[in-house]
C-alpha cells in the first residue's frame, strides 16, 4: 500500500509539473529556383538570415520578442508573415511564381496561409491599377467594399487560429481601406491625367480625416496604417516648414518632438538626418542636435554623429577640399589651385545619371549667362575607369561647356569623399580664395542659384 502511494506521489508530481515555455519559433521549408543563398525575417527590432541550402531546403530557430506581422524576403521577392513563439511553420515556394506559389504547414500555417490568400485576392479584385484607379468616387468605394467583405468573411471562416491574429488582422483591414481612400486622389489624377480632380468632401471618412496616429501597436503590425501615419506626419512637417526646409532650425522641428509613436518618430528623425544635417544649412548644428536628442536609434545616432563630424568642416568660410591633376577633356590636367581668383562652381556628375543629364541644358544656358564673369564652371565625372571613352564621346556629342574633368578614382576620389558626396548631381560653389561659399549649391534648374550669384555680384 505504501508504495502505491509514493507511486501515485510521482504520477502526481510529473503530472502537475509545468511544461516549459517555449520562448522561440520553427521556420523551415523549400525553396524551388532560388535566386538568394539567403532568406531574410524582418519585423520590428528584428531581423534574421536564414542559410538557403543548395536544395532549396532551409531551417532555423527565430526567438521573438513578441507576436505579430513580421515579412520574409528571397532575393527582391517578400511576403508578410504571422509569428509567435511556439510555432513551428514550414514554408514552400517557387520563385519563378512566388506569390502565387506560397503555402505553409504546421503550426501557425492557419493565419498564414490566409495573409498569403488575402495578397492573391487583393490582387485579383483590384486589377490593373490604371483601371482601378480611374473608377469614379463611388465604384471605387464600392471595390473596396466588396475587397474588405470578401477578406473579412475569409477571416471569421478560419478555424484554431491565434485570437490576436484575428483581433489585429480586422483593424489590419480597415487600415488596408483607409490606404486606399488616401491615395485615391493621387493615383486618380495621375490615370486619367485630369490635373483638376479633387476628391468630394465627403470622400474620406471621418475615422480617417480624424485619425491621430497613437497607436504603436497597429504602426508595427499594420504596412497601410504606418504609411498612413509617415505620411501624414511628414506632410504636416513639410507644410509648416515651407520651401525654404534648408533654412530650418532644430526649433523649427519641434513638432517631431510631440510625435506619440516612439517607431514613428525615429523614422521621421532618420529620414531628415539623410539631408538636413547639411552644411549648405547655416543651423546645421542646431539640426544635428536636435535630431540626436529625438532618436532611440543608437545605430543611426552613431550615423548622424560621423556625418555631422565630416560635414562641419564644409561650411561657408571654411577652405574647401582640392583636387589636384584630373584629366581636363582639352587636353593636360586640371587642379581646383589653377582656377583660384575666380569662384568656381563644380558639378559632380557621371554619364549613367540621368537627373545629372536633365541638368545639362539649364547649365549650358548659366555658363552662357556668365561668359566672361569672374567664375568658372567645372564639370566633374566620376564615371568608372571602363567608362572612360563614353564620357570622352559625350562630351563631344553634347557639346559640353566650362571645363570637363574626369575624377581620378570615380567615387573614391578624394575630393569626392572630403565633400561626403554620396549622390549625384551634386554642386559645390567656391570663392576666389579657395574658399566654401556652398558644399551643396542650388543646381542649375533652381532659380535660387542666379539669386545667389547676384547676390556675390559675380
Amino acid at each position: 500500500m505504501k508504495q502505491l502511494l509514493i507511486l501515485l506521489l510521482a504520477i502526481s508530481i510529473v503530472g502537475c509539473k509545468q511544461e516549459p515555455k517555449v520562448d522561440y519559433a520553427l521556420f523551415s521549408g523549400k525553396i524551388e529556383n532560388a535566386n538568394a543563398d539567403k532568406l531574410t525575417v524582418k519585423g520590428f527590432e528584428f531581423e534574421k538570415e536564414i542559410s538557403i541550402n543548395n536544395d532549396g531546403t532551409f531551417a532555423d530557430t527565430l526567438r521573438l520578442t513578441e507576436a505579430g506581422f513580421y515579412s520574409f524576403s528571397v532575393g527582391r521577392e517578400s511576403s508578410s508573415i504571422y509569428l509567435k513563439n511556439g510555432d513551428a511553420l514550414s514554408l514552400t515556394l517557387n520563385t519563378l511564381m512566388f506569390d502565387e506559389s506560397v503555402k505553409y504547414t504546421g503550426v501557425g500555417s492557419v493565419e498564414n496561409n490566409y495573409l498569403a490568400s488575402k495578397y492573391m485576392n487583393n490582387e485579383t479584385m483590384m486589377g490593373e491599377s490604371p483601371v482601378f484607379y480611374s473608377l469614379d468616387e463611388s465604384a471605387f468605394k464600392n471595390k473596396l467594399d466588396e475587397i474588405f467583405n470578401s477578406n473579412k468573411t475569409a477571416l471569421n471562416n478560419l478555424k484554431d487560429a491565434d485570437e490576436d491574429f484575428i483581433t489585429s488582422e480586422l483593424k489590419n483591414l480597415e487600415y488596408d481601406t483607409y490606404m486606399s481612400l488616401n491615395s485615391y486622389e493621387q493615383a486618380h489624377v495621375y490615370y486619367t491625367k485630369n490635373e483638376a480632380f479633387k476628391v468630394s468632401d465627403s470622400f474620406l471618412p471621418e475615422a480617417l480625416k480624424n485619425m491621430s496616429y497613437d497607436d504603436a501597436t497597429a504602426y508595427k503590425n499594420s504596412s497601410s496604417y504606418k504609411q498612413l501615419a509617415y505620411s501624414y506626419t511628414m506632410n504636416t512637417l513639410f507644410d509648416k516648414l515651407g520651401d525654404d526646409y534648408n533654412n530650418a532650425s532644430g526649433e523649427d522641428l519641434k513638432s517631431v518632438s510631440e510625435i506619440k509613436i516612439p517607431a514613428l518618430k525615429n523614422d521621421v528623425v532618420s529620414y531628415l538626418g539623410k539631408f538636413m544635417v547639411s552644411p549648405a544649412n547655416p543651423n546645421m548644428k542646431s539640426i544635428y542636435e536636435f535630431l540626436s536628442a529625438n532618436s532611440t536609434d543608437e545605430k543611426f545616432k552613431t550615423e548622424l554623429s560621423t556625418t555631422y563630424n565630416k560635414v562641419k568642416a564644409l561650411v561657408k568660410g571654411m577652405p574647401s577640399p582640392q583636387f589636384t591633376n584630373y584629366e581636363n577633356h582639352k587636353g593636360g590636367e586640371t587642379s581646383l589651385s589653377d582656377l583660384k581668383g575666380k569662384y568656381v562652381y563644380v558639378d559632380v556628375w557621371a554619364t549613367w545619371c540621368g537627373p545629372c543629364k536633365r541638368e545639362i541644358p539649364f547649365l549650358k544656358e548659366i555658363e552662357k549667362q556668365y561668359h566672361g564673369k569672374n567664375i568658372e564652371f567645372v564639370s566633374t565625372s566620376i564615371d568608372v575607369a571602363n567608362d572612360h571613352s563614353t564620357w570622352v564621346e559625350m562630351v563631344k556629342e553634347m557639346q559640353l561647356g566650362g571645363i570637363q574633368l574626369f575624377a581620378d578614382n570615380n567615387w573614391k576620389s578624394k575630393f569626392v569623399t572630403d565633400y561626403g558626396i554620396e549622390g549625384i548631381p551634386r554642386f559645390i560653389l567656391i570663392d576666389p580664395n579657395g574658399n566654401i561659399v556652398s558644399a551643396d549649391a542650388p543646381r542649375p534648374s533652381d532659380p535660387k542659384l542666379v539669386e545667389l550669384f547676384t547676390e556675390l555680384k559675380i
